[in-house]
């Protein structure tokens, strides 16, 4: 009785190994299902879905940050929640509401340090990235005591965070060098800072401005100099279009020497020097971009759109600086992400409920998949890079 016991015991044991045998993360990523509060698990090598978890609450406007090991993925809810899921096992290891109203977070440069940014109460929360204890709270106060809605938040050198408050028009770097404790610094940013990227390097953040017709940007290795504006009266002369969709800028769009950055109410993209931070072209899009995302190359830009024009994907070429090719992915594109050395790109269409995988050489379908409502499409490479 005893020896079947054991063979029992034993027989589990090997089928629980067969059941969730090794593989690594680096092809691994979420895809978020907005309308129904699930993320589905996929395998960029084989493009399958591997899993669907779900029980993550509003991710109408959902982010996700990696740890440095690609294991982890932590999901940045619009109602607050911020939840720490297990890619390998493939479920929820952790969920905390933390917010009101939540639009994005980072991981700090040591992967220890988990930050969100939030709306209401407005201001920025960081957690333990192992336990999402929370280490501080750093309300946005400004004025009268009031508070701002926190934007743009990136992780920078030095274990630092930097975000742009909208309301009060600064931006503000958080060193956590004390996690309980961070140092705060604070700059004039402009009227309505509504986005913020860092270049791939750490060295520049730049926040878009909404109620201005420029951008900030402040030289995060001489803080001492301030904040300077640039692109000055970018759109000025032209006539200003009802923006129906806030553009997003991230180091996505920086290819080689050169940034492509949405300009707001205009059908365009800013083609900008990032050595002299100097306008140097412009390129006639289809609509109001949104995503400008540069291929990790640097040959291509992907470019999707606002409402009405927001079924369409054009692709710029960064050596000619002309469109190459119009796509129609689907009804209502919100986001594209490149597989981690760009051979392929992956699409979503929200109201055609699917993903389509695009061959980045020959601007072919591959293939695709349905998902629920698709928005938000991240892969664990993005763990490895400053300010994704």
């Amino acid at each position: 009785m005893r020896i079947n016991c054991w063979l029992a015991i034993l027989a589990l044991l090997l089928s629980s190994c067969v059941a969730t045998p090794l593989r690594g993360t680096g092809d691994l990523g979420l895809i978020i299902e907005r309308d129904v509060g699930r993320v589905q698990v996929v395998d960029t090598s084989a493009r399958i879905v591997l899993a669907s978890i779900s029980g993550l609450g509003d991710l109408s406007h959902a982010s996700v940050v990696f740890s440095r090991d690609g294991r982890y993925a932590y999901v940045f809810g619009r109602d607050g929640g911020l939840t720490k899921v297990d890619l390998l096992k493939r479920a929820i290891e952790k969920r905390i509401m933390q917010a009101g109203n939540s639009i994005g977070g980072a991981i700090s440069q040591n992967g220890r340090y988990v930050a969100a940014q939030n709306y209401t109460p407005g201001g920025v929360k960081v957690f333990d990235a192992a336990t999402l204890q929370l280490l501080a709270d750093i309300p946005a106060s400004y004025g009268d005591g009031k508070l701002s809605k926190v934007v743009g938040l990136v992780d920078a050198p030095g274990n630092q965070f930097v975000f742009s408050l909208f309301d009060a028009g600064e931006i503000w770097v958080a060193d956590m060098t004390d996690p309980t404790q961070p140092k705060i610094q604070k700059f004039t940013a402009g009227k309505q800072p509504y986005d913020g990227l860092i270049t791939p390097d750490g060295r520049h953040y730049i926040a878009g401005l909404f109620g201005e017709d420029g951008l900030a940007l402040l030289d995060l290795r001489h803080p001492e100099k301030g904040v300077r504006r640039i692109l000055n009266g970018y759109g000025q002369g032209e006539e200003k279009l009802p923006v129906y969709k806030m553009p997003h800028l991230r180091g996505w769009a920086v290819a080689g020497t050169q940034a492509y950055l949405p300009a707001i109410g205009h059908h365009e993209l800013l083609v900008v020097d990032t050595q002299t931070w100097q306008e140097v072209g412009r390129i006639p899009v289809a609509g109001q971009p949104v995503f400008a995302i540069a291929r990790p190359d640097g040959r291509q830009v992907w470019v999707n759109f606002a409402f009405p024009d927001n079924g369409q994907v054009q692709v710029v070429d960064t050596e000619t600086q002309q469109i190459v090719k119009t796509l129609q992915p689907g009804r209502a594109v919100l986001h594209m992400e490149f597989t981690p050395r760009g051979e392929e790109v992956w699409v979503s269409s929200r109201d055609d409920n699917r993903v389509t995988i695009y061959d980045t050489q020959t601007l072919q379908t591959i293939t695709e998949f349905k998902a629920s409502a698709p928005s938000g499409i991240f892969f664990t490479h993005r763990a490895s890079r400053i300010g994704f």
